[in-house]
């Protein structure tokens, strides 16, 4: 048995493929992968950052922003919902924004039901 067949379609190039594909497939160039890849090492070095940094309040926002970016790097281009429907790119998004905003402001909350975690100051006893 052959392993080519008459209907077989060659594996697609990045350069061969275009928005009128018959077959839906589509190649990502190396050097894109390798730029969001890099955007990647990037945003987690700056999440690095951000934690040595005392922003107060702003750093769960700070923080969730970044993963926000970081996930739709990962959806859009690895994921390849870049070459998808548009909408289903921004339902991700949106999904991805929510879901940060109802974490952050769920901890935002946190000292109304969880007094003990707030930072006590040390009490100076005289001798």
């Amino acid at each position: 048995m052959s392993l080519t067949h008459s209907n077989d379609v060659p594996a697609p190039v990045a350069n061969d493929v275009g928005p009128d594909d018959p077959h839906g497939v589509h190649a990502v160039p190396k050097r894109v992968l390798l730029v969001v890849y890099g955007l990647l090492v990037m945003f987690t070095a700056i999440t690095v950052g951000a934690s040595m940094v005392d922003l107060g309040q702003a750093n769960i926002w700070v923080a969730l922003l970044i993963a926000v970016i970081k996930g739709g790097l990962v959806a859009m281009y690895f994921m390849h919902l870049r070459w998808d429907s548009p909408f289903n790119g921004m339902i991700l998004i949106a999904a991805l924004f929510f879901v940060s905003l109802f974490i952050g402001l769920a901890l935002l909350d946190s000292n109304s039901y969880q007094p003990q975690l707030k930072p006590t100051p040390m009490a100076t006893h005289a001798p």
